[in-house]
Parts: structure tokens; C-alpha cells; sequence
């Protein structure tokens, strides 16, 4: 179930099954015709994305009403969606597409999330109050939705009235606070002495069956004179919280100091998708973000142990998630995919046989052969019953194309008769490519016997490409100075200029890069976007594995990997 997709989110959407999915969490353009930009690295890099709409408030609307459209579709009947977007268009979407799609009487809130704490230096002087705010809508697909709910022990006056009000302890050491035990209306069968204590005017606000329940867990405080009431213990550490409400002031933006930060513009932090996650799913159901950018969606949803879809149409945003996904996971970690645009040659041709067959087979909208034996090298058959036949190599010469024509007529004579007389073809070759041979037997059964063989490469099928040629070196090297003031240099650590250089018919993506690298735990980048390949790490004594990645605009990646050895020099190997 868990999958990146690089693609349009429309087109996915509409492949999807219909309600497969438990809750749903956007965050598209908003329609603020500007740039988002984040400054990133020393050297001050600008990475941004425009979310401007040449066609007004209409073509947005449309644009984004067609899409959530398609998300009602996949959401189960106990599903929700929560919808972020901020001042620029939260009225047109609420009334214009949520409540129109999803039904005015399925809203359920209203999220306020005050995302800073002060207004933008701009706007200081504009005729106006200062947006400090987004809008995120939840709306549910039916009235039989899930619903979690949270509390919170960071609100001030929350925690205010716990200092106050919880300073007595028990024998044990717990803290409590008194509270009442009499009933605010007269309750007749509540009127009960216990324990020479006489009982409210109204009544106590508890059975005698729990009163002495009560008693016997250490619940109850007894006045010393019998006059006195009896009142109940509230324990601090029973107490769940203050319920979290609409208004989330409480969850920070992602700042350059932040820990989480990735680089990624418009990046939202993960308390945020925890809180939504949390509250509106259990654990096994399948979050969907098809406005996937940096993952936070995914990662948070991964870490909850949910399954998760997330789509994006941007190559550095779907394997941005991979890599941060990558660095979180463990053994207990479920596998996904990274579904992209084009395929990895390099893994297409080395895969296993079989599975290559029946994959390639279905993607031309065939049906594949269950046998692998005995099936005369006859793979599956094409959507009009005409075999298959797949063959994992390049330049397939002459003898295939006879050995084909020679099986097609044992596997079906009447068959193959039949298509000689239509001028229809007899099946069909599949390979990566054909070689001059091949070519030339197909044209000669065609003219001299009328008969049709279809060659068709993999690349006509499914579309190939070939991962990044990459080079990793080292660009310079220099001892680490413990103290300025002695000059004194700390032994065997050294600061040392690395440069990555990629090639690929797409062009490069970004560079991710890992300076801890272990084989087993797999890649896991301590730098996620590196746009230049080029990198300064300082490293201790010991031995150090290095390894860099190199994304092109197709999502197709090539790694490299350098081992160090430092003991007052530094060795390469």
C-alpha cells in the first residue's frame, strides 16, 4: 500500500480505487500569486515555487474543485479531509467546493492555526492587520466518521491551574487536588451516611457501592470532625489533559533553527499532520496527501504506523520524501515504492525473469501465462489473444523471430492459419531492442508468407531511462584548529571539501548526501537538497564511509560511495 508517485495527482486519483482511503490531508497552492522562497545553505541558496493563476479566482476554483472531487470518490464512508489553505481563498473553497461536494451539514470545524507570532516587517505600514493565521477545514464524508479525541498539556492557564490547584500528596507521594462529592440536585437513593459522616443536603454525587469503592483504592479525604464532608481526590497524574479545540496556537512554523527543517519551501511542521492523524485515524488506515511537497504527511503518517499514499509532480518533492523516509526507518519499518515517471533500465533488465515477463505483459494490457515451463516460450497473450513472447536482452537476432513463428504454429495451427488469411498478425516479440537480423526475417515472413510478426522494444511500452553517470571526489583537505588562540591542532580531526559531479540526458535534480553511511541501515542523508554537489564535513579520527546521491528530473538516482581513513593523515580508498 505505501507509495510515492511522481505524476499529475488528477490522473492517479482517477486510477485509484474508490473508497479505499481513511483521511485525507491537502495542502495546495493558495492562490497568493507570489513565490514561496526559503534560503538554504551557507552559501544562501533560493529555492522556490510560484503559485500564481494566470486565470483569476475561477480557473483556481475549478482547478482545485475538480480535484477534491475526485478525493470525495476515494474516501471511505467513515472517512475525512482537511482541507489547509489561508486568507486568500479559505471563503471561495469552503462554500464554492467543500460544502458542495462534501455537504454544509458534514463541516465539523473550522481550524485556526496561528502559524506565527508576529506580522511580516512588510505589512508594517500597510492599511491593514497582520495574516497570522491558516485556515485548515474538516469535513467528514458522512455523519459516522472517526474521531480521536486529543488533549494538551501546554496550554499556560492549563498549566497555571495545575500548579495552583495540585500541591496536596498523598501517602504515595501523588499529587492531588479536593474535590466535591455533593450531588447539585436532591437524589433521594443518594442519601446515605458512610462512616458516621452524615450526607450532603442534596445527597452525595455517587452510589454507596462506589463510595466504598472509592475508599478502598484511597480516593476519598475524611475531614477529622464527623461534621465535616467527605471529598474525592483528583489525582495530577490521571488527569488526560486539557481537550484540544479549534484554535491551535500551541504548534510552532518550521524556522531555519528548527531540527526538522529540510529545506523544503511551504514545509509544515510534523506536530501539525500529528495532531490531524492522530485525531481523525487509527492506527493500519491509509493516509492520503496528493499535494505531497516536502513529506511531512508521510513521514508522520509512517512513524504513526498507518498506511499512506502521497503524490506529488515534482521529482525533487517525491524523492525528497524517499530520502527523509529512508532516514527514519528501522526494522520494524514497512516497505514502500516510488512509482516515476520513467522506469530504471539499469533494474528493468536485471530483474527476475519471470516477474519481468508477467510486468511487462500487463503494462501492454495482456494477460500473462501462469506456467514457466513447457509454455514453448510462449509468455502470455495480447488483449486480442495473440501470444507473447518476452525476451530480457538487446539486439535479438533472426533465430528468435523463426523460433517464435515455429512455436506460435505448434501452440495453435488454427489459429495461426487463420491470422495468415487476415493479414493479421500471429503474436508478438517483446525486447529491449532488435537486432538488423530480426528486423529482416520479420520483413521477409511478411512479404513472402503473409505472415505478421509484431516487434515491439520495452521502451515503446513503458518509458526507460538510465540513472545519473556519477563521480565523487575529494576537492580539498585541511587539519581542524582546536583553539585560535594556541594554534594547537586537535589531533586526527580534519575538515574536508567534497564534489560531486552527475550526468544525465534529464538533467540533474539536486545531490543528497549521507556522511555516516552503513550498508545495512542503507542510506540515510544527513543533507537531503544539495543543488551544486559540493559539501564541507569534518570528520574525526577512524575510519568514515561517505556517500552521495545524484536525483535527475526524471526521479532516476545513482549513488557513490568513498571510504576514509584518518589518523593524523587522510587516506582515501
Amino acid at each position: 500500500m505505501n507509495k510515492l508517485i511522481l505524476g499529475d495527482n488528477l490522473e492517479i486519483m482517477r486510477s485509484m480505487a474508490e473508497e479505499s482511503v481513511d483521511l485525507i490531508y491537502l495542502d495546495p497552492p493558495f492562490f497568493s500569486n507570489r513565490n514561496y522562497e526559503v534560503i538554504w545553505g551557507d552559501d544562501g541558496e533560493v529555492r522556490s515555487f510560484q503559485d500564481r493563476w494566470a486565470g483569476g479566482m475561477d480557473h483556481y476554483i475549478a482547478w482545485l474543485k475538480e480535484r477534491v472531487e475526485a478525493m470525495f470518490r476515494l474516501l471511505k464512508p467513515t472517512g475525512s479531509i482537511f482541507l489547509h489553505c489561508d486568507w486568500h481563498a479559505d471563503a471561495y473553497i469552503r462554500v464554492d467546493i467543500l460544502d458542495k461536494i462534501f455537504g454544509a451539514s458534514n463541516f465539523r470545524n473550522h481550524i485556526v492555526w496561528k502559524r506565527t507570532t508576529g506580522s511580516n516587517s512588510s505589512v508594517h505600514h500597510a492599511k491593514q492587520f497582520g495574516n497570522m493565521f491558516d485556515s485548515i477545514y474538516f469535513y467528514s464524508k458522512s455523519n459516522e466518521w472517526t474521531y480521536e479525541q486529543l488533549y494538551s498539556f501546554d496550554d499556560p492557564n492549563y498549566l497555571h491551574y495545575i500548579e495552583t490547584n495540585f500541591s496536596s500528596e498523598d501517602e504515595n507521594g501523588r499529587k492531588f487536588r479536593s474535590a466535591d462529592l455533593s450531588n447539585p440536585a436532591p437524589r433521594p437513593n443518594l442519601m446515605y451516611d458512610y462512616k458516621g459522616y452524615k450526607h450532603p443536603k442534596n445527597g452525595w454525587a455517587i452510589s454507596k457501592e462506589k463510595m466504598e469503592l472509592w475508599d478502598k483504592e484511597g480516593r476519598l479525604l475524611f475531614p477529622e470532625n464527623k461534621n465535616g464532608r467527605i471529598r474525592r481526590k483528583v489525582f495530577l497524574d490521571e488527569l488526560k489533559g486539557k481537550p484540544i479545540q479549534n484554535m491551535w496556537d500551541d504548534i510552532s512554523m518550521v524556522t531555519a533553527t528548527s531540527k526538522e527543517r529540510i529545506g523544503y519551501p511551504t514545509q509544515k511542521p510534523e506536530a501539525l499532520l500529528e495532531r490531524i492523524i492522530q485525531s481523525a485515524s487509527h492506527e493500519g488506515d491509509v493516509i492520503f496527501d496528493p499535494f505531497m511537497g516536502g513529506g511531512t504527511t508521510i513521514a508522520v503518517a509512517d512513524r504513526l504506523n498507518r498506511q499512506w499514499i502521497g503524490i506529488d509532480q515534482s521529482v525533487q518533492a517525491v524523492k525528497v520524501t524517499e530520502f527523509r523516509l529512508n532516514r527514519q526507518q528501522d526494522l520494524l519499518s514497512k516497505p514502500f515504492t516510488v512509482q516515476l515517471h520513467k522506469y530504471d533500465y539499469d533494474v528493468l533488465r536485471y530483474k527476475d525473469a519471470f516477474e519481468f515477463e508477467k510486468w511487462i505483459i500487463q503494462q501492454m494490457g495482456g494477460v500473462p501465462n501462469t506456467k514457466q515451463r513447457n509454455d514453448l516460450g510462449l509468455d502470455g497473450k495480447s488483449a486480442d489473444g495473440s501470444p507473447i513472447q518476452v525476451k530480457r536482452s538487446e539486439n535479438i537476432g533472426r533465430n528468435v523471430v523463426d523460433n517464435f513463428k515455429s512455436a506460435i504454429e505448434r501452440s495453435d495451427k488454427k489459429r495461426y492459419n487463420k491470422a495468415i488469411a487476415n493479414k493479421s498478425s500471429v503474436g508478438t516479440i517483446i525486447a529491449f531492442s532488435f537486432g538488423k537480423g530480426a528486423i529482416e526475417e520479420v520483413a521477409r515472413l511478411k512479404n513472402k508468407e503473409n505472415l505478421l510478426i509484431i516487434l515491439r522494444t520495452v521502451e515503446e511500452i513503458v518509458p526507460l531511462a538510465k540513472k545519473p553517470n556519477l563521480t565523487f571526489s575529494i576537492a580539498d583537505q585541511r587539519q581542524k584548529i582546536k583553539d585560535d588562540k594556541t594554534n594547537k591542532a586537535e589531533k586526527g580531526e580534519w575538515e574536508i571539501d567534497f564534489v560531486a559531479q552527475a550526468q544525465s540526458e534529464a538533467g540533474i535534480e539536486f545531490y543528497a548526501w549521507d556522511f555516516n553511511f552503513n550498508t545495512e541501515e542503507g542510506f540515510k542523508p544527513m543533507v537531503l537538497i544539495d543543488k551544486e554537489g559540493k559539501q564541507t564535513h569534518s570528520f574525526k579520527a577512524g575510519t568514515h564511509s561517505i556517500a552521495v546521491k545524484a536525483v535527475d528530473n526524471d526521479g532516476l538516482d545513482s549513488v557513490e560511495t568513498l571510504r576514509l581513513k584518518i589518523n593524523g593523515t587522510v587516506i582515501s580508498e
